[in-house]
């Protein structure tokens, strides 16, 4: 088997594996596991282009113990962008059952209802609902192809204890190395927070301190997409004023952020009742100021990006800003104003680049004519 550096191995969001490669690994390893490790295993194939959900004929139970193993690519025709199966592939159990994926190219879970297992490949779809409902017309999976495969893998015991037993047996493309540490060492979403259902969990956002800040919220994102939400409800008036800090250590784009297949962009953005949101975001090199609205088809409805700093030059300094957000909604947005504040996001896309962004951030707040609301 090929070996890979462990550090890299558990790195959420690097290269995806090769089908080919992990399915002969994969063989080889589950031949070599012990006795009564292992209850059942499948693996499934299917291509980037079939719509949700594929029925994988496995049938699960109420407290299976699970772990799976993705790898492939999706590719979008034409283009350099490419998905990894670890964003890829979605899991549900039952016709109704929740949507659901890891964090990394493997999961382990414990099924919490019995039914049929499907698997769902996602991009450039979106879920309209939890249990997998399409918010995207199905031929948009027409622009689309790939090899993609899925390991399901059944213990007869504790998937922490399972997969080191496995691991001494050895590895497949570090995979097996990184689920045990994902489990013994998980990474939290900040306390409070949490990431938007519909793209999916993350390891990209966790509560740190700095020298500067003792309350700091630390991102780190690697060809990976995470949005991470905090609810705020307060009533949207003239002079609602949003200040942050934040130190961006890299930026994940070399080129202007405002086309479809450079958008990789990390923010902080405000959302609001009538499900419009603004985010502000540090550009590489669009004019402080410029405003557009999203260039991902199914976002351009919903969001718009308004550049607040541009450059190179502060890259590694803590940074504050203030932004009037009514008077932004007016400009950028248009239209009736809501009434309301819903939620504050951090934003982190990294997939069309297939780069890396890094930033902290720290002393969030709103500003209104009542007083101030902390966020962070």
């Amino acid at each position: 088997m090929q070996d890979m550096p462990i550090a890299e191995a558990m790195r959420p969001g690097r290269a995806p594996v090769d089908t080919g490669e992990f399915k002969a690994d994969l063989a080889s390893l589950l031949a070599a596991a012990p006795d009564g490790l292992i209850r059942d295993h499948h693996l499934i194939e299917l291509g980037s282009e079939q719509h949700p959900w594929i029925d994988t004929g496995i049938d699960i139970a109420a407290g299976d113990k699970v772990t799976t193993f993705t790898a492939g690519k999706t590719v979008l025709t034409g283009t350099p962008i490419e998905i990894g199966a670890d964003f890829q592939l979605w899991c549900r159990i039952g016709e109704d059952g929740e949507a659901f994926r890891g964090t990394r190219a493997s999961n382990s879970f414990t099924a919490d209802r019995s039914g049929r297992l499907y698997i769902g490949s996602y991009f450039p779809g979106e879920w309209a609902t939890r249990s997998g409902e399409l918010a995207t017309p199905l031929e948009a999976y027409e622009a689309v192809n790939g090899d993609l495969a899925m390991a399901v893998i059944r213990w007869e015991g504790e998937p922490v204890e399972a997969l080191k037993q496995l691991l001494a047996q050895g590895d497949v493309s570090g995979l097996i190395a990184a689920e045990i540490d994902r489990l013994t060492a998980p990474v939290a979403a900040p306390d409070g927070w949490h990431y938007l259902w519909f793209v999916g969990p993350a390891e990209i956002y966790k509560d740190c301190e700095t020298e500067e800040h003792k309350h700091a919220i630390c991102c780190s994102a690697s060809n990976d997409c995470g949005l991470l939400l905090k609810d705020v409800p307060l009533p949207f008036v003239p002079g609602t004023k949003l200040r942050w800090s934040w130190r961006m250590e890299e930026l994940p784009s070399d080129v202007s952020e405002d086309e479809f297949f450079t958008h990789d962009y990390l923010s902080i953005a405000v959302e609001f009742e009538n499900g419009q949101d603004l985010t502000y975001f540090w550009s590489r090199d669009l004019p402080v100021g410029t405003g557009f609205r999203c260039p991902i088809p199914t976002w351009a409805h919903r969001e718009t990006h308004v550049a607040v700093r541009s450059g190179t030059e502060q890259l590694g300094q803590w940074v504050s800003d203030e932004r009037d957000v009514y008077a932004d909604y007016a400009e950028h947005v248009g239209g009736d104003m809501p009434g309301r504040i819903v939620r504050v996001w951090l934003i982190a896309l990294t997939l069309f680049q297939q780069g890396t962004g890094k930033c902290q951030y720290a002393d969030i707040s709103f500003q209104t004519p009542e007083g101030e609301v902390t966020v962070l």
